[in-house]
């Protein structure tokens, strides 16, 4: 935590002003000094701007929280992907693109955010449906029947992958599965973690697991 706090100011900060928020309080509740111009601003200070300040403040830090691959982990569900993430020796998709050191500690955000013009509040809103699903139905279901039992509701879209594979480099064309699906996964009709192509990007996927002879 204190790590964490030195690398994120915002943090830091909205508990400093939250801390002199509640100084004055505790000022003007002990000391009950007549409302003179001066007091009333200093209260305008601790019971507005302070707490106004530490909540977005608070809001930015938590946000950024949101963002590490640890806090995606937290869940116990989740925690077959975080390690596999991890995983030195694992060949997944996820994996190989973890250790990728742009990816940093932020590779489950940056692989399934939301690029677009308001990515930052869909790739949220999406988040909520995850808090919505864990905690109503996913809560106390054990790890190895929530991995028999997922399913991806959509296929993952190509359109992230091309902002790091941008699909125009000769070493690229040059692959001949590459060449001949080329208009299909510009356009999106053809997803990268596709069973006929790169495969799922999780080996705890559907597909990953019927090819792994544990579903029919």
């Amino acid at each position: 935590m204190v790590t964490w706090a030195i690398e994120h100011p915002f943090l830091v900060f909205a508990l400093g002003c939250a801390a002199l928020s509640a100084l004055i309080l505790v000022w003007y509740l002990a000391r009950g000094p007549a409302l003179t111009r001066t007091v009333k601003i200093v209260l305008l200070f601790g019971i507005g701007i302070l707490p106004i300040t530490t909540a977005v403040n608070g809001n930015v830090a938590g946000y950024e929280a949101t963002k590490q691959t640890s806090f995606c982990g937290s869940c116990h569900v989740m925690e077959p992907y975080r390690d596999d993430s991890f995983d030195m020796k694992s060949t997944s998709l996820a994996a190989r693109h973890a250790r990728n050191a742009a990816f940093g500690d932020q590779n489950c955000y940056t692989c399934h955010a939301d690029y677009g013009m308001f990515g930052t509040v869909t790739t949220k809103m999406g988040g909520m449906r995850h808090v919505y699903e864990y905690t109503f139905n996913y809560h106390s279901m054990p790890i190895d029947e929530f991995v028999s039992t997922i399913e991806i509701r959509d296929p993952f879209p190509s359109s992230t992958c091309m902002h790091c594979h941008s699909t125009y480099g000769p070493t690229w064309n040059e692959v001949g599965d590459h060449a001949s699906t080329l208009a299909d996964v510009r356009s999106g009709k053809l997803s990268c973690a596709s069973e006929g192509c790169h495969g799922p990007a999780h080996p705890f996927s559907k597909e990953a697991r019927k090819r792994a002879g544990r579903l029919p």
